[in-house]
């Protein structure tokens, strides 16, 4: 795919752009707010959660949309304040890149290179589940804020905004105390003014305490 990119830096958001954000600011704080008051509580029981996970993702994204598959890990930290919900701390990174033919400024010979991209995500918000025998599914609303970081070509950039994800999965006891959990959530970005819509798939091994 032919391309032309010019190295740049991301300017600081407009005053618009800022307008928009005080509204998911707002509802972000507060959700954190509920959170921290849930575990104030002091939760007797609760599980954590690490695994691999993927995710489809963007590099350079103000360039256009370069979609690329992302590998990483995940984990979480439930607190069960009832039987039925708990208030979660999520975070993840993932990383990956895309290959493309084109020119990194103009005047260039076309050439072969190497978009990267990282991101992290820190979520946090309500879960409710059921424990069914062996199975306890559940289903998870979280916001919070992420931050991708792009390299390659001679050029990078970087930028942090709110997210958001809604999913479920289910885990599934192994022995007493340990499962295996299965998920897949829905991740919303807004990374260089534009908005992004991807599906985040881990699998890992859960230890209940």
């Amino acid at each position: 795919m032919a391309s032309c990119l010019r190295s740049e830096r991301i300017q600081s958001p407009s005053p618009s752009t800022e307008r928009s954000l005080r509204k998911p600011a707002a509802v972000t704080f507060t959700l954190l707010l509920l959170t921290a008051a849930s575990w104030a509580q002091i939760p007797t029981s609760g599980n954590v959660f690490f695994g691999y996970s993927y995710s489809r993702g963007q590099t350079f994204s103000v360039f256009g949309n370069n979609n690329t598959n992302m590998n990483g890990w995940e984990g979480t930290l439930e607190g069960k304040f009832l039987p039925w919900l708990g208030g979660v701390a999520d975070f993840d990174w993932h990383y990956g890149g895309t290959d493309l033919f084109g020119c990194v400024t103009v005047g260039c010979i076309p050439r072969k290179f190497r978009l990267s991209g990282s991101r992290h995500t820190v979520l946090f918000g309500p879960r409710a589940s059921i424990t069914l025998g062996r199975y306890t599914p559940f289903a998870e609303f979280m916001l919070g804020i992420a931050h991708q970081s792009d390299t390659g070509g001679g050029i990078s950039n970087s930028d942090t905004t709110f997210s958001r994800a809604i999913g479920g999965g289910m885990d599934y006891k192994l022995v007493k105390g340990v499962a295996w959990r299965g998920q897949l959530d829905s991740v919303h970005t807004h990374f260089f003014g534009g908005a992004q819509n991807d599906i985040r798939i881990s699998t890992g091994i859960v230890f209940h305490f």
